[in-house]
């Protein structure tokens, strides 16, 4: 299930050297800390939540709105994490980074010791996430940053991030066994106004219609669009006359949009999600598609965006107030004997973790 989304506006600044070295420890210890206690699952299931989430980069050293906030907070968990000792591995990351997901998951599922099958279904589950959230949800964010988190059962997570001109959003999946109806838990500060969300229940019909429309040969669909360089009502003058063809859509699909269709219907596809998986299935074709059904077979889709924060140790861009480095440090210390005395079976100073929250009400400038 696609779990949420944040949006973030964007403020300036750059984790330092000596904070980020603090975030990777700091990481690394709250990790080992839920695997130990609930398991890997259970840290899927955390990192997949937007609230837990934030609230997690917060403790690392970020305001709520710090920019980074998503980066950051995926590349220290990266460093951290050992697929050896964890059992858990990250994929992706930002820009040209996150185009190497597919190769990491192959190379570290083989270390996982998982099979083909299921190193492929990984992969598979990587590009789908990725392709929903460019694509079946148009809301003007271009994706730019994915972290494929995944276990050596073959369990998985998904945080990325796009952006617009001023903010940034932010979307999570855990495990989804379906890419077309996940469930929703989005949370932000700013919604857009006429977002297609193809993935929404209202748009079940939408989707059947879109189905429908491409296996019933996608030739007739021509007639629905701008051709190509077609003078539009409004660029004629009175008594110029009127072109004899006035489109239903004022969208130019081209050649290339039509092969594919084509390509599509000779596959056949047997469900939305099959048919939004096909290579070159982009956000104009899906929005034709979508706007056919709408207008002539009245099937709408949704227009709604899919949308719905905490400090502790203080902000890398120095707000609320700067990073504290003792009380950072007495943080990483105070896990890393908790594990240590874990291992050892000393169950008593372990479960000071569980009380960390009546330890940090006392500490200076620790705002939980």
């Amino acid at each position: 299930m696609r779990t949420g989304t944040v949006n973030l506006p964007l403020h300036t600044g750059k984790a330092p050297r000596w904070l980020f070295e603090r975030m990777v420890k700091l990481a690394g210890g709250i990790t080992e800390t839920i695997i130990y206690e609930y398991g890997r699952d259970e840290f899927l299931r955390r990192i997949s939540d937007p609230f837990w989430f934030q609230a997690f980069s917060c403790v690392l050293g970020f305001d709520w709105h710090s920019s980074g906030t998503t980066t950051t907070t995926c590349g220290a968990l990266k460093v951290a994490l050992s697929p050896q000792v964890h059992g858990i591995a990250v994929a992706g990351g930002k820009g040209a980074t996150s185009r190497k997901a597919p190769e990491e998951i192959e190379r570290i599922g083989e270390g996982f010791s998982l099979s083909s099958d299921k190193i492929e279904r990984l992969k598979y589950s990587s590009r789908m996430a990725a392709k929903v959230d460019s694509s079946c949800i148009q809301d003007g964010y271009e994706l730019y940053h994915h972290c494929f988190f995944f276990t050596e059962d073959g369990e998985w997570a998904v945080v990325q991030q796009g952006m617009n001109s001023e903010y940034a959003r932010r979307y999570h999946w855990l495990s989804a066994d379906n890419f077309i109806e996940p469930r929703n838990g989005i949370c932000c500060d700013r919604t857009e106004a006429n977002v297609l969300d193809m993935t929404a229940q209202e748009s079940e019909a939408a989707r059947s219609v879109s189905l429908d429309l491409v296996n019933d040969d996608p030739v007739h669909l021509k007639k629905y669009f701008k051709p190509p360089n077609q003078r539009m009502l409004f660029d004629f003058e009175s008594g110029f006359g009127l072109p004899r063809h006035h489109p239903v859509l004022d969208i130019d699909i081209s050649e290339r949009g039509m092969e594919v269709l084509k390509r599509a219907y000779e596959l056949s596809p047997k469900n939305y999600e099959e048919l939004i998986s096909l290579s070159g299935m982009g956000q104009k074709t899906i929005m034709a598609l979508a706007l056919i059904s709408d207008l002539v077979y009245g099937s709408a889709p949704s227009w709604r965006d899919p949308v719905k924060y905490s400090f502790t140790h203080g902000g890398k861009d120095g707000f609320p107030y700067p990073v504290d480095r003792g009380v950072y440090d007495g943080s990483i210390q105070i896990l890393r004997e908790s594990l240590e005395n874990a291992r050892l079976d000393r169950k008593e100073r372990y479960s000071a973790i569980k009380r960390l929250a009546e330890f940090t009400s006392v500490q200076p400038g620790f705002d939980m």
